[in-house]
């Protein structure tokens, strides 16, 4: 590590501190040159991949867009953010993980939906409705069929009485 005062690489970790989360690793530091002190700061940066969207244009990810869009499709819904938050790194990593260079943005939208229906299936629905863009209203009623709760026995029920 380079000294910001003299520029010297001679410098020597006088303390270091985890973050509560584990994600970052704060250091003093002294210059064994000039003897200044300065302190930096470790983060991991992920290596997300390019966004293709549907019309061909290429976007660098965005974890500000994914949050917010997930976080519109759960508004009002009883999930806490912290369980947002780890959804959001969860479909970092799964990108950071795949190592691609680029990725379609319906791509991220599965991530998405699926993450959604393991949360929320209101939230699932409000985010495939607009999502999926549906064309008719069978579509729609084939998507609420399927996170709907199976009935068992109605049929029979009805017929009984």
């Amino acid at each position: 590590m380079r000294c910001p005062a003299c520029g010297s690489f001679d410098t020597q970790v006088t303390d270091t501190r985890m973050s509560e989360d584990g994600l970052e690793i704060r250091r003093r530091r002294r210059c064994l040159a000039c003897d200044r002190r300065f302190k930096t700061l470790e983060k991991i940066e992920l290596s997300l991949p390019v966004v293709v969207k549907k019309d061909g244009s290429r976007h660098d990810f965005d974890s500000v867009k994914l949050r917010a869009s997930m976080a519109l499709a759960l508004r009002k819904r009883p999930v806490p953010s912290d369980v947002l938050e780890q959804a959001v790194r969860s479909i970092e990593e799964q990108l950071s993980a795949g190592g691609e260079r680029e990725v379609s943005s319906q791509f991220i939208g599965e991530l998405v939906m699926k993450a959604l229906k393991r949360l929320d299936k209101v939230a699932y629905v409000r985010f495939a409705s607009v999502y999926r863009s549906f064309e008719d209203i069978s579509e729609f009623q084939a998507l609420l069929a399927e996170v709907g709760p199976r009935r068992r026995g109605s049929s029979r029920k009805r017929s009984e009485s």
